[in-house]
């Protein structure tokens, strides 16, 4: 397993050899095909995912059919319905690969086992994944209020490592424009 999980993890102090041994024998490791859902709109989220490579999306269904993209995630990054992970209730978004790539993946009864074993983790993985949704907010204050080139042009400064690995389509949903109205933005820019 690559040192990247354990080195987030271990951003807020030292984890000892023992217990790092113990943390990453707990996760599986998982590659994701671009398109692949993991967790679908209405299914209980089971699944705690650490990105290794690649790119995840946070989709909500519309009455339309369409999902429309309302976060991207990237690599040494935790992706999961939070709510539905804690609370074992159906999610209303789902998750979704918005490239190929690989994850580290820990059912919600594993994680609870690796807590019995390991109390300190919960505390840590909690603080990791609130700075996280504290992350998310911001970067999707920077859009409020903002024509749709103005919002393209925060994205490709905010997040420009997912504009190089995802689809137009993708960005175009998550930007709240048309993809006409993308193209018609990025060749005005170029």
């Amino acid at each position: 397993m690559p040192a990247s999980l354990l080195d987030c993890l271990q951003l807020s102090g030292p984890i000892p050899a023992a217990d790092q041994a113990l943390i990453e024998a707990a996760w599986q490791v998982r590659p994701i095909a671009e398109g692949e859902t993991l967790v679908e709109p209405g299914q209980v989220c089971r699944e705690l995912f650490f990105i290794q490579e690649g790119v995840l999306r946070i989709v909500v269904p519309q009455a339309s059919g369409k999902q429309v993209t309302h976060f991207f995630l990237k690599e040494n990054q935790f992706c999961t319905m939070l709510a539905s992970f804690t609370t074992q209730q159906p999610t209303i978004e789902g998750i979704q690969a918005a490239c190929a790539g690989q994850v580290l993946v820990i059912s919600r009864l594993r994680l609870e086992a690796l807590y019995q074993q390991l109390p300190y983790l919960e505390g840590l993985l909690m603080q990791i994944i609130q700075q996280g949704l504290l992350d998310k907010i911001a970067v999707r204050r920077a859009y409020l209020g903002q024509d749709s080139a103005a919002r393209y042009q925060q994205f490709l400064l905010r997040q420009p490592y997912i504009a190089l690995r995802v689809s137009l389509t993708d960005v175009a949903s998550y930007l709240g424009i048309t993809l006409q109205s993308l193209s018609r933005i990025r060749k005005a820019l170029r």
